[in-house]
C-alpha cells in the first residue's frame, strides 16, 4: 500500500469540496441543519414505528429499518465531513477510510434490497390480499430483511477488500469529502481493471435485480389497480404505495447517475453534488416523504400529539 515517496500511506486527505475554504461557515450550518434533521426524522420513524400498535404490519417493519439504514450510512459520511469544514488538516486514516467505505456501502446497498422488499410486500398486499397475512409472515418478513443485509455487507466486503489492496503511490489525497470507490482508485499505481470490472459487476448486479423486483411488482399492481372499477377505489389502492414509489423514483434515479455516468474531471463537482443529494439529502428526506404522504403514519402522528397535548 504503498509508496509515497517511500514510506508507507498512513493517511488520506480529503479534498471536499472545490472552494470549500471560502465558504466552509455556509457549509457548516447547512449541513449541520440537513444531518439533525437526518437524525431526528428517522429516530422519530422508527420510535413511532414501535410505539404505534397500528404500525406494526410488515409495510412498517421494512420501513422502521429503511430508517436505520439510512441513518447509518448517512452517519457513515456527514460526521467527518462537518468535522473537515473546521479543522485544518483535513485527514482520515488508513483504516478510517476503510471502515466508512464499508460502512457506507454496506447499508446503502442494504438500501436497495430493503426497497425491493418493500416493493414485493406492496404486490402481495395490492394484488393478493386474500393471501397478505399468509404469505407476508414475520418469518418471510425476516428472511427478506437479513438477505438485504447480508447481500449489502458481503457487496462492501468485497468492494472494500479489493480497493484496499492496491498500491497507492501517486498521492493520497482523495478528491472527494469522504472515501468512495472510484476516487480512491485514482490515486493508485496498481493495475485497476479487475476491480473496475468487480465494482461494475456488483453494482450492475445490485442495481438490475432490485430495479427489476420493483419494476415487476408495480407492473402487477398497476395492472391490478386498473381493474378496479371506481375511480375512489384505484385511488386509494395507489395512495398505499405512492410515498413508496416516490422515494424509489428519488432513491435510483440518482443512484444511477452517480454509478453509470461516467464523469470527466470537469463533472467530478458533480459526481459530488450526485453524492450529496444521494448520502445525505434522501436520509433527510424518505421521513418527510413517508410521513407527508402516507396516511397511517400521518393518523398515528395525531395519536400521538392527542395524547402528548
Amino acid at each position: 500500500m504503498e509508496q509515497i515517496n517511500g514510506s508507507k500511506v498512513t493517511e488520506f486527505i480529503l479534498l471536499g469540496f472545490a472552494g470549500q475554504h471560502k465558504f466552509w461557515h455556509i457549509l457548516l450550518i447547512v449541513f449541520l441543519v440537513i444531518y439533525v434533521t437526518t437524525l431526528v426524522g428517522n429516530i422519530g420513524m422508527i420510535l413511532l414505528i414501535r410505539i404505534e400498535s397500528c404500525l406494526h404490519t410488515p409495510m412498517y417493519f421494512f420501513l422502521q429499518h429503511l430508517a436505520f439504514v439510512d441513518l447509518c450510512y448517512s452517519s457513515a459520511i456527514t460526521p467527518k465531513m462537518l468535522q473537515n469544514f473546521v479543522v485544518t488538516e483535513k485527514s482520515i486514516s488508513f483504516i478510517g477510510c476503510m471502515v466508512q467505505l464499508l460502512v457506507y456501502g454496506a447499508f446503502a446497498t442494504t438500501d436497495c434490497y430493503i426497497l425491493a422488499a418493500m416493493a414485493v410486500d406492496r404486490y402481495v398486499a395490492i394484488c393478493n390480499p386474500l393471501h397478505y397475512p399468509t404469505v407476508m409472515t414475520q418469518r418471510v418478513c425476516i428472511q427478506l430483511l437479513v438477505g438485504s443485509y447480508v447481500s449489502g455487507f458481503f457487496n462492501a466486503s468485497v468492494n472494500t477488500r479489493f480497493t484496499f489492496s492496491l498500491n497507492f503511490c501517486k498521492s493520497n489525497k482523495i478528491n472527494h469529502f469522504f472515501c468512495d470507490v472510484t476516487p480512491i482508485l485514482a490515486l493508485s499505481c496498481s493495475n485497476i481493471d479487475l476491480n473496475v470490472m468487480v465494482l461494475t459487476v456488483f453494482v450492475g448486479f445490485n442495481l438490475t435485480f432490485t430495479v427489476l423486483v420493483i419494476i415487476f411488482s408495480y407492473l402487477y399492481i398497476l395492472a391490478a389497480i386498473l381493474k378496479i372499477s371506481s375511480g375512489a377505489g384505484r385511488r386509494k389502492t395507489f395512495s398505499t404505495c405512492a410515498s413508496h414509489l416516490t422515494a424509489v423514483t428519488i432513491f435510483y434515479g440518482t443512484l444511477s447517475y452517480m454509478y453509470l455516468h461516467h464523469g470527466t474531471n470537469k463533472s467530478q463537482e458533480q459526481e459530488k453534488m450526485a453524492s450529496v443529494f444521494y448520502g445525505i439529502m434522501i436520509p433527510m428526506i424518505n421521513p418527510l416523504i413517508y410521513s407527508l404522504r402516507n396516511q397511517d403514519v400521518k393518523e398515528a402522528l395525531k395519536e400521538i400529539g392527542k395524547r402528548c397535548f
